[in-house]
């Protein structure tokens, strides 16, 4: 099972990491909090001290086209705030 999707990479993540050494991450839905933590421990290297998660839900949306009105939904996610150890962090940017 693939915990970890994708680290979430914008300008609001990038200054909770620099403030409180918090990176974000999306991850699967059905995933709890020592999965989480384990799975970035073996990944990154790092130390987890806390992770924080909470659910997105999906949302409604619409609009009207020239082929009439179309409406559909957003996919729900689950984020997870990790809160590293002081001294350690994780690079995203590294192999750009």
């Amino acid at each position: 099972m693939n915990v970890i999707i994708k680290p979430i990479v914008t300008e609001k993540m990038t200054k909770v990491a620099e403030k409180l050494n918090r990176v974000g991450f999306i991850v699967d839905r059905s995933a709890n909090k020592i999965e989480i933590k384990k799975a970035v421990e073996s990944m990154y290297g790092v130390k987890v001290t806390k992770v924080n998660t909470l659910n997105h839900p999906g949302k409604r949306k619409a609009r009207y086209t020239k082929a009439g009105f179309i409406e559909g939904r957003t996919s729900a996610v689950k984020k997870a705030m990790v809160t590293l150890a002081q001294g350690d962090t994780i690079d995203f940017y590294s192999n750009i």
